[in-house]
């Protein structure tokens, strides 16, 4: 049984890590909160999970410890950073900072970030998007990586190219973040770990063949797009449309041969959108409410509930939060080591 942490000692605990990585303590903060917030929404392979890989870029090198971004282009209502390998948590939550404090103005206010280090879970930086009444759109993309293969083809092109969107609505906002493809890279990993297959055939071998087996993509295979095998076309068509708008916008990306040796590093586009540009809250809020309502009572064809977007995962923070959050039991065994290594007590279960 997974075992129970107080949310604020596991933010100090990741805090006092990234700390002694060399991140001032601010920064630390942000970092700490932003994989806390992945875990209290049930996206447990990209919360806490992703901080090992954070300290070991920061301590390799691999992401800057100090500096700021580069400002490209600002108009005002848009903007794009190069944020230079800077840690990719912190750096998102300075460019959601900076569009929450524009939007009121502008109505809608877009992004674009190249050259972040990895931002891990998208919908980690929606709550304080959509807790202030604003609706959030955030994808990114990964130029280096090549893990996602086309409908028809059984070459990997594209990245998993996750887009999240958040809006408010009654008790609980309309929220989801997905891959476009059929599961995430890190949903294969532990598979891989853990010595299982996947649930179904979601990978290609390298010679196009469906497979369930971790191992095939792990031997030069490819990850399915959303639609699977037969209407794989869709999720191909959406990756191609995230990284436009997150590659293309922010002009740098597969077209850069030195994109190539990025490693994990992203890139991003944020929306954030005030629905009171466009009329009353009221209004916007009538049809939110109703649209989860609906959704709710619609028939089911099990004995479970419909599932609504977001109803589960803002259940879920809300639980986690008073009661405790609940780790996936590797998360803390992996930190022991770098705990120890850095000379942070590791934190006690509740």
């Amino acid at each position: 049984m997974a075992e129970r942490y107080s949310a604020t000692q596991l933010t100090q605990f990741a805090t006092e890590l990234f700390q002694q990585a060399g991140l001032e303590k601010d920064r630390a903060a942000v970092m700490a909160e932003v994989f806390l917030q992945a875990d209290l929404l049930g996206f447990t392979t990209h919360g806490m999970n992703r901080v090992g890989s954070n300290l070991r870029w920061l301590l390799d090198g691999e992401s800057r410890r100090e500096g700021d971004v580069r400002v490209l282009s600002d108009r005002g209502n848009c903007f794009n950073w190069d944020a230079d390998f800077l840690p990719g948590p912190w750096v998102l939550t300075s460019a959601i900072e900076q569009a929450l404090q524009r939007v009121a103005e502008h109505g809608v206010v877009s992004a674009t970030i190249r050259r972040s280090q990895h931002i891990a879970c998208l919908a980690a930086y929606l709550p304080q998007i959509v807790e202030a009444g604003y609706v959030a759109i955030l994808t990114c993309s990964t130029p280096a990586e090549n893990t996602v293969s086309p409908q028809g083809g059984r070459d990997p092109l594209f990245s998993a190219n996750p887009l999240a969107f958040a809006a408010p609505a009654g008790d609980y906002p309309l929220l989801f973040d997905i891959s476009m493809s059929v599961t995430a890279g890190g949903y294969v990993s532990r598979a891989k770990r853990e010595g299982k297959k996947l649930p179904q055939p979601c990978l290609k071998d390298r010679d196009g063949n469906l497979s369930d087996d971790p191992a095939a993509f792990e031997n030069g295979g490819s990850i399915l797009p959303v639609g699977g095998a037969d209407h794989g076309y869709k999720g191909a068509a959406l990756s191609a449309m995230l990284e436009i708008l997150s590659m293309a916008l922010g002009g740098y990306g597969r077209g850069d041969a030195e994109a190539a040796g990025d490693d994990e590093a992203n890139s991003v586009f944020l929306q954030v959108i005030d629905p009171q540009a466009f009329g009353p809250r009221a209004d916007f809020l009538r049809q939110t409410v109703a649209l989860c309502n609906l959704w709710e009572q619609s028939r089911s064809d099990s004995d479970a509930p419909v599932r609504v977007p977001g109803q589960r995962a803002w259940a879920a923070r809300a639980r986690q939060l008073e009661e405790g959050v609940e780790l996936y039991p590797s998360i803390m065994q992996d930190l022991a080591p770098w705990a120890e290594r850095l000379g942070v007590a590791l934190p006690k279960p509740i």
